[in-house]
């Protein structure tokens, strides 16, 4: 069986912010009574419905669903290798510049904040830590990216690793 076949297709967008000093990544924090990752901070996006063309469709009809940013402020760049999740999920990261202004409008049955994070913050090594646990008898390893009092981990850390790992990648071509 190829590894994708068992999971759920799901997008996000990964919008990068272009602010006039610096870049940032805009996150999510999910409302504490959601049954699925409560609390957590993630990227905006879900699981592919049947009408959406595309996991870029998906991304962003998610994005101005839970955050109110629409397609028309997004310019996409590309997308991240897929990301498969330890919950039956293969999320296709798409990578989106957003620049300013825009005004959000948060969902909030799904969504408790929606905030900033220097992208400097997420390519600097020392703050990309691995940590491990054991779920029902099998070790789990995840990334995470604690930012002030946010705790960045699990599928959100590890596309982050995915977008840390394609802009500092070293072109040999060039080099």
């Amino acid at each position: 069986m190829v590894r994708g076949d068992a999971h759920m297709p799901a997008a996000v967008l990964v919008p990068l912010v272009l602010r006039d000093d610096a870049a940032s990544v805009l996150l999510t924090r999910r409302t504490d009574h959601l049954h699925h990752h409560p609390g957590q901070i993630s990227f905006p996006g879900g699981r592919v419905e049947k009408g959406d063309a595309s996991p870029v469709a998906t991304a962003l009809r998610e994005t101005q669903e839970e955050i109110g940013l629409g397609a028309d402020r997004v310019e996409l760049i590309g997308a991240l290798p897929d990301y498969f999740t330890g919950t039956g999920f293969r999320v296709t990261p798409v990578v989106g510049l957003v620049h300013p202004p825009f005004e959000l409008t948060l969902d909030t049955f799904e969504v408790a904040e929606a905030f900033e994070v220097p992208l400097s913050h997420f390519l600097d090594p020392a703050n990309h830590l691995r940590h491990s646990l054991e779920i029902e008898g099998r070790t789990r390893h995840f990334h995470a990216m604690p930012y002030g009092d946010y705790y960045i981990w699990g599928a959100t850390a590890g596309m982050l690793m995915s977008l840390y790992r394609v802009m500092t990648e070293v072109d040999p071509v060039r080099s």
